[in-house]
Formats: C-alpha cells, sequence, structure tokens
C-alpha cells in the first residue's frame, strides 16, 4: 500500500507567503479530518540550542497554533529535556532557550510545556506496540496527556542517525532523559587517539563525566581523551564537538539500534490518538539543531510536506533531499570532491555520515506497523 504525502515548494509570489503556503499544504493533507473540539493539541517542536540559526523560526508554529485554535483546539508546543550538556538540559534553562530562541506566547500564541518536567524525570511508560527492541518507552508526561499529537520538524543531517526528520523528532525528542538513554544505551563512543589532540573539549560536553585525559603511551604525544564505558551513556554529543573527527562509535549495530528504537519510542507516541505530521526543508545543515551552531546549508531550500505518516513523511523528504545539488563551499561539497565512493554517491546523507544507515529508521517504522516507505507525493500550489 501506498500513503499520499503532500508538499509544496518555498516559491512564493507577489502576495503570498511561505505560511499561506503551510495553510494550504495541512488543509489539503486532511488536517481538518482531526477532531480538535475542547482536545489538547501538543505541537513537537525543536525549540533550537542556543547560537544554532537553523532551527525553524516560532512563525512556522504559530501558523499551526492558530489553525489548531481556529478549529477549537488548545494547542501548546512541547519538547523534553536533553541527556548532554547545554541549554536544554532541564526545564528552567529550556525554557530560557526558547524564550531566546523567539518562542513566546506572543509570537506564537500558545505556550511552551516541557514534556518531562523540570528535571527531565517526569516520565510515563507507555507500551510499544510490536516492539522488537522496547516493550515499554518513557515517554515525557505532558506529551501523553495530550489528546492530539503533531510533529512540526526541521528536517536535517544527524552524526548518529543519518538524518533528523519527523521520526526523530518524536521518537527521540519526546522521550524522557530516562527514554534517552535507553535508546542510546548501545552506543559507546571511543577515542581515535592519534586523532586526538588532548583539546579537553568533550570533557566539557560530558554530562556523565565520562571523559578524561590521560597521558599518552607515547611521551611526546601528550594527553588523549579517554571515554570510561561504565559512565558512559551513549548520548553521542562528544562526537558532534570533536572539531578533529577523533570520537565516533561502533556503527555495525548501536547505531542501526538506535534507529530502530527511534522508531519504536515513535510508536509509543502517536499509537492510539489522532496524529499529523510537518517537516519543512529549508536551511538543512549536516548536524542537528542540538548543536550551539549551524553550518551552512548542504543543499538547496526544497519546500513544506504534510500528511498523517510519519514513515511516509520521512522518505519522501530523503528522496527530496538527495534528489537535490550540493551546493558549493559545504561539507556535502567538499566529501564529494575529496572522498572518492562519495563522488558517485547520490545520498547526499551518507555522503555527510559516512557510517551511518539512515534506512533503518523507515524499514523498522515499516515493520512495526508505524507506516510505510511507499508513498505518491502530491504537489500543492
Amino acid at each position: 500500500m501506498t500513503t499520499k504525502v503532500f508538499w509544496t515548494n518555498m516559491r512564493c509570489k507577489n502576495g503570498d507567503s511561505l505560511l499561506a503556503k503551510l495553510e494550504r499544504v495541512i488543509h489539503k493533507a486532511g488536517f481538518e479530518q482531526i477532531d480538535f473540539q475542547s482536545k489538547y493539541a501538543a505541537i513537537k517542536i525543536h525549540f533550537g540550542e542556543p547560537g544554532n540559526l537553523a532551527f525553524l523560526r516560532p512563525n512556522w508554529a504559530k501558523t499551526v497554533a492558530d489553525k489548531i485554535k481556529s478549529l477549537g483546539g488548545k494547542p501548546f508546543l512541547t519538547d523534553c529535556n536533553t541527556l548532554y550538556v547545554g541549554r536544554r538540559n532541564n526545564a528552567l534553562v529550556h525554557l530560557d532557550a526558547a524564550n531566546e530562541n523567539g518562542f513566546t506566547p506572543l509570537t506564537t500564541g500558545c505556550q511552551n510545556i516541557i514534556g518531562d518536567g523540570l528535571k527531565g524525570t517526569d516520565d510515563i511508560e507507555v507500551p510499544v506496540k510490536n516492539g522488537v527492541y522496547c516493550k515499554t518507552a518513557r515517554i515525557g508526561r505532558a506529551v501523553m496527556d495530550a489528546d492530539v499529537f503533531i510533529s512540526l520538524t526541521h528536517f536535517k543531517g544527524h552524526e548518529c542517525t543519518g538524518f533528523g526528520g519527523a521520526i526523530k523528532n518524536i521518537g527521540m525528542g519526546c522521550g524522557s532523559r530516562a527514554g534517552k538513554m535507553i535508546m542510546h544505551c548501545d552506543s559507546r563512543p571511543r577515542v581515535t587517539a592519534t586523532s586526538c589532540v588532548g583539546c579537553g573539549n568533550c570533557l566539557k560536553y560530558c554530562n556523565e563525566k565520562a571523559i578524561s585525559l590521560v597521558a599518552s603511551t607515547s611521551a611526546k604525544s601528550g594527553k588523549k581523551a579517554k571515554i570510561d564505558a561504565g559512565k558512559c551513556v551513549g548520548c553521542g554529543r562528544c562526537i558532534g564537538v570533536c572539531n578533529f573527527h577523533a570520537i565516533d562509535v561502533d556503527i555495525d549495530s548501536s547505531n542501526e539500534a538506535l534507529n530502530c528504537k527511534m522508531a519504536e519510542y515513535t510508536q509509543a507516541v502517536v499509537d492510539g490518538r489522532p496524529h499529523f505530521h510537518i517537516s519543512v526543508i529549508n536551511q538543512v545543515t549536516a548536524f542537528c539543531d542540538c548543536h550551539g551552531e549551524n553550518d551552512a546549508p548542504i543543499i538547496p531550500d526544497i519546500g513544506i510536506f504534510a500528511g498523517f505518516d510519519p514513515v511516509a513523511l520521512d522518505k519522501a523528504c530523503i528522496d527530496a533531499v538527495n534528489a537535490a545539488p550540493a551546493l558549493q563551499g559545504t561539507v556535502l561539497d567538499e566529501r564529494k570532491r575529496t572522498h572518492r565512493d562519495a563522488g558517485n554517491n547520490p545520498d547526499h546523507l551518507t555522503d555527510v555520515h559516512p557510517a551511518t544507515d539512515w534506512r533503518s529508521q523507515i524499514s523498522h517504522g515499516e515493520k512495526i506497523g508505524l507506516g510505510t516507505g511507499k508513498y505518491t507525493l502530491v504537489e500543492v500550489k
């Protein structure tokens, strides 16, 4: 079976706007079929780590929130706390970060609620239908208290999962801190001593104090980072903050398991209640919006995608990204020019992060009945 994914490009004639096009896309995709009357509606969004400028602007969220209110619903924006050290690892700094990035009731027309509470411990254990890796999922309580679930996703690359789309926004994003640890627990980063310069940057970002600098076996090499596997929870933050590509993971099983667990957590979030999904493909960077910085976009802006099936939506977005040209002077362009295999590879996502395989998100989502990777694309003018 195939499902319909609706989309529109980023072109706007005089008198039109991207926000008006967003309204048209979700209308055509059947947004109004959902009964919002007197219902609490969670809009799952990434508020963006301060310093990052690639996250979705509050204007996108306001358009969705206003539409829900016009249909009688009670919308709120939500995300759960992070594992890693940053500006979103407890509700106080998380809300500060959201406000700093422009997400306030004045700009979005609704409140911000951190899904797993003050310290990331306010969660609920939710059954995972057809779960293989997880029979239950630890989901932020406020997320599960909502009657209707809407995901509003900024599509981008990711150093561990290959890409961040609807499944990652929902599965990882709605997991409490305990849930995130469960999803990450099969991953254990490792340090390549010959690449490590001993700068200590990774130490600052390790919430579990699992990294230390130790003397190298070579007296001339100085100190090198070392990861204590007993303390490490596998959040992967150290991988993204290492400027020397000295930290990676054994991808053969761990990142595949991470992708599958995210699909199962997504299943736990959406199963049994109305849900709808929107993805915006603009400013597609190689790394997640969890970073306190963003590199140049690797492809041109593409458009707005929407539908009821998160698996089909992600697959449609992946196909659109891989069909787009690489922008010159970006990390994707550099990969294609300097790596022999990448030049002929139509898969931009694995070009940028060759140790990842995003396909496991799609295939496992299909396996557990979350959705289908087979879709029909319907353009909305």
